[in-house]
């Protein structure tokens, strides 16, 4: 037995801090927190310094759009190459590159050389990075740990960038204060080359398909499609956005909140950051207790409630100590929303395409939260700073009801791992792009089955056509009423193929109940490729060649 399926066998522990027994992911996992607090410091710098030398609010909102921008951009070619790619090496890469922007911020802070639409630049280039490590790391979890460590472990990283979010800013507002942007620059740079030696030092196995690569515009199809079939991940995708477009007012709006609300520097910056982290270091400790009391559902509502109530105070409050307070409850209500709906995309997620499932959710909240920055932004600096955060308060309370609409199921302990598949024996010679492939499965339904079975084939419908099927239908025979045929195509034979090795035991548990009620005997599935009808006598006789299974 291999050590992953030795792995996955044994038993699980669901404690929030289970999953750092595994060597590998304490690690990386650690590297991470010291990474993250390079972030901070460096975000703080890079906010602060836009505050001081731009008298625009949207420009001082646009730091947070300039890091969430390229995310929503690349978010889904990164996911396609994380799932296509070794991700430890898409890690690799990004990280380099944030590494590079912080580099070069150092330097030009150096020589004095900087303007707001140069630091905004530098900024995206980092966000650039991020958009490939994010997917790369969040799928790597299900390779690293077993399957019902994956909430744990989820948990754990929203806990320790939380735990780093607490000091982090306070501390960065002090180095900034105390020794300016240009060593903040060179400390955030430093953290970054100790991550890239922690990656470097450590590998992980990962299950690998034994068939050839995707090409990337197929793979991001294939992903897009996938996505666009799952109920469940579409809400988690719907709900993030919508949250990351209101809620980012608190963090967009915070440099002006401090130097103009409450006449402060940057260590009250930092300060208040502080306060948000350490709300949510602390529900993110508790983070698995509240998810056996309450649905992810009422969660997130709650949550979001959290979150309006802390911008409805902010744009109210001149104390710093209720502003902070303020702060702790809205970063109790961010973690518990991003955790919890990074999870819920995990969980519904096969490996084969939880890359570019959580590429999307991703791109989506970026996408929401860049465009609430510059949203939140211009309200605040063509009326009034209070007005923009009161409209944003409101406007979550708006998104928590949306979970009337759009509920988040409850996290559920499915079996998302290959079924397994050997390719049939064919009688001619098939390359991987030839094709269409026409699949059509013969079932004998006795009257009194007509009707589970009808319901049994719309839930087929979605399994299949997620995993690639398409022009799906069923046929009833007008002569033999008993007789169904379920008929799909895929475009090549290695499509074909593809299909297959992505179907999950959870997918293949809707075999057995179709099984049942085809009286027990298996269905006769027959194979066949397309081929067009030439001029010639020669064409025509090849027009369609089939292989019984």
């Amino acid at each position: 037995m291999s050590r992953v399926a030795r792995e996955d066998a044994s038993p699980a522990s669901s404690a929030t801090f289970a999953p750092l027994e595994n060597a590998t992911f304490r690690s990386i996992w650690l590297g991470t927190q010291v990474a993250s607090l390079g972030w901070l410091i460096q975000t703080v710098a890079i906010s602060w310094l836009m505050a001081t030398i731009s008298t625009s609010d949207v420009m001082v909102a646009l730091v947070q759009a300039s890091t969430t921008l390229p995310v929503f951009v690349l978010s889904i070619f990164a996911g396609a190459l994380a799932d296509n790619y070794s991700r430890r090496n898409l890690m690799f890469a990004g990280w380099c590159t944030i590494a590079l922007s912080s580099a070069m911020l150092t330097v030009l802070a150096a020589l004095g050389i900087f303007n707001p639409w140069m630091v905004l630049a530098f900024s995206c280039l980092a966000g650039a990075g991020a958009a490939f490590t994010d997917p790369a790391w969040h799928a790597s979890v299900g390779d690293i740990l077993r399957k019902r460590e994956v909430p744990a472990a989820v948990t754990l990283i929203s806990v320790g960038y939380n735990a780093v979010r607490s000091v982090g800013p306070a501390l960065g507002g002090i180095v900034v204060a105390s020794f300016g942007p240009l060593t903040a620059f060179a400390v955030a740079t430093l953290t970054y080359v100790a991550l890239l030696w922690t990656i470097g030092r450590r590998k992980w196995d990962v299950r690998t398909s034994p068939l050839p690569r995707e090409p990337l515009t197929t793979a991001i199809h294939d992903g897009a499609r996938f996505t666009a079939l799952s109920a469940e991940i579409k809400a988690a995708i719907a709900r993030g956005a919508l949250f990351g477009l209101t809620s980012i007012s608190i963090l967009a709006l915070l440099p002006l909140v401090a130097r103009d609300q409450l006449g402060g520097g940057p260590i009250v910056y930092g300060v208040l950051m502080a306060g948000f982290g350490v709300g949510a270091l602390c529900v993110g400790i508790c983070n698995n207790v509240l998810r056996r009391s309450l649905s992810q559902e009422r969660l997130t509502t709650l949550a979001c409630i959290a979150c309006a109530a802390c911008c409805l105070s902010l744009a109210l409050t001149s104390s710093v100590v209720v502003a902070a307070i303020a702060l702790a409850l809205g970063g109790a209500g961010w973690v518990v929303t991003w955790t919890g709906l990074d999870v819920s995309v995990q969980l519904a997620s096969p490996r084969w395409v939880v890359g570019r499932t959580l590429s999307i959710h991703y791109a989506l909240s970026s996408g929401g939260i860049a465009a609430g920055s510059w949203l939140w932004g211009t309200v605040a600096e063509n009326y009034s700073l209070t007005l923009a955060l009161e409209v944003s308060s409101g406007a979550l309370i708006l998104v928590a009801a949306t979970g009337f609409l759009m509920p988040i199921r409850q996290w559920q302990d499915s079996d998302q791992d290959p079924f397994g598949f050997e390719t049939p024996e064919l009688a001619l010679d098939l390359k991987p792009r030839s094709g269409p492939i026409v699949v059509k499965i013969e079932y004998s339904i006795p009257e009194a089955n007509v009707e589970a079975f009808l319901d049994r084939m719309q839930e087929r419908r979605r399994v299949q056509s997620r995993v690639g099927a398409r022009h799906w239908n069923l046929q009833r025979d007008l002569q033999d009423p008993l007789l169904w045929t379920e008929t799909f195509r895929t475009p090549t034979w290695m499509d074909y193929l593809r299909l297959n090795h992505r179907l999950t035991t959870a997918d293949k548990e809707l075999d057995q109940h179709l099984l049942e009620l085809n009286m027990g005997i298996p269905p006769r599935t027959k194979l066949s490729i397309e081929r067009p009808t030439g001029a010639t006598r020669k064409r025509d006789q090849s027009t369609r060649f089939f292989f019984r299974l």
